[in-house]
């Protein structure tokens, strides 16, 4: 048995609402302000327990599976881009539906959504992906909750689920020796060299791998030497880059010319080129990124006998090289694609310091004329 009241819309002057749950059945009232609707829901936990109660309509209780069912179909695809939305159908087919699929809406509990939260953290995996199966979870009850079956979402303010991770991301970017020692590596084996053009886009540019492999020949403009990312290609899929926003990158001279070189090798079956896609597999298709870097990537690294990292720890080897040496935080973030909190949030700690003379100004008195430095500078040191 379960009475509740709360307010479908938050806000002074919103009508307040009794939800009552009893015995398989459902059913709201609109009462009016807070005081008044307590009273309703008082003296309908005295009948329900008398049993005097008359449920005017009954409406059997939604399981979690409908409600997923009506979210995936039409929540989802009109506000989230297409891949999204096959993740969101993954995680739902495969994680979730499993544990929550026959439960009643209005059973689910905050415990149980933790607990399975934690396994998850339990079986190994991210906090970052644990949080996408709550973010599904979350998407599903807010129907319900919008729908007046559910007070309130039980997935909301659930505190910390696992431990907390390393502020670096697990990043794993190359250094500067690292990165010369690998395309070094690409260029001079003929089973690889195919792939140097795309390797040193990774490694130039911070692209994401999906949106190297999206990329057409007539997205790059060679006399200005930038390219326009409109794409990406993800899960099979082609669709807008992350965040939904095209963006112009820069090339270095040395990428331009290795582009350049691709380009002219190229036996042009069509002049159309915007039909031609700039990185191919054998057949003349869209390289299959997860096959890519079992086949190529990791055999590059360990050729260069290097520590495996990700693909798209070479995004970070970009980020991190440009940064260590003190390039402008914002041109860096419009290279990526990110916003600046973004950049500042991942690689603050790649970011050198700006204050050497205020530094210096902590060392022993005279230390500075004694290494033949001109430093007058002082400051109060606590």
């Amino acid at each position: 048995m379960g009475v509740t009241v709360r307010q479908k819309t938050k806000g002074k002057g919103k009508p307040w609402w009794v939800f009552v749950t009893h015995n398989g059945k459902r059913t709201s009232r609109k009462v009016g302000d807070k005081a008044a609707t307590e009273t309703v829901a008082s003296k309908i936990r005295a009948k329900l327990q008398l049993g005097e109660f008359n449920f005017e309509e009954e409406k059997p209780i939604p399981t979690f599976k409908q409600y997923a069912n009506s979210w995936i179909k039409t929540t989802v695809p009109a506000t989230c881009k297409e891949s999204s939305t096959k993740d969101y159908e993954d995680i739902l087919r495969i994680h979730v539906l499993p544990f929550f699929a026959d439960l009643k809406v209005t059973d689910i509990t905050r415990g149980q959504i933790k607990h399975f939260l934690l396994d998850k953290i339990n079986e190994g995996k991210a906090k970052s992906t644990v949080n996408h199966y709550r973010a599904v979870v979350s998407g599903v009850l807010n129907q319900a909750v919008d729908d007046g079956v559910i007070p309130a979402n039980p997935a909301h303010r659930l505190g910390r689920i696992g431990k907390k991770e390393n502020t670096n991301g697990g990043i794993s970017p190359l250094t500067i020796d690292e990165i010369k020692k690998l395309l070094d590596t690409v260029q001079v084996n003929k089973d690889l060299s195919e792939y140097y053009p795309l390797f040193l886009l990774l490694g130039r540019t911070g692209v994401r791998i999906g949106e190297a492999v999206a990329l057409k020949l007539s997205d790059i403009d060679f006399n200005g030497r930038f390219i326009n990312i409109e794409r990406t290609f993800y899960k099979g899929r082609i669709g807008s880059p992350k965040n939904g926003k095209s963006r112009i990158i820069d090339m270095s001279w040395q990428l331009k010319d290795a582009l350049f070189k691709l380009k002219k090798s190229r036996v042009v079956v069509s002049m159309n080129e915007d039909s031609q896609w700039v990185f191919t597999d054998s057949k003349g298709g869209l390289i299959d990124a997860d096959n890519w870097r079992r086949r190529v990537f990791n055999k590059a690294l360990k050729r260069a006998e290097l520590r495996k990292i990700r693909i798209h720890d070479m995004r970070h080897t970009y980020a991190t090289l440009r940064l260590s040496k003190g390039d402008n935080i914002i041109d860096v973030a419009n290279q990526l694609g990110d916003n600046v909190t973004t950049v500042l949030k991942v690689y603050a700690h790649w970011l050198p310091g700006k204050k050497k003379d205020e530094v210096d100004a902590l060392d022993d008195s005279g230390y500075a004329q004694k290494k033949g430095i001109n430093s007058e500078k002082k400051v109060n040191v606590y």
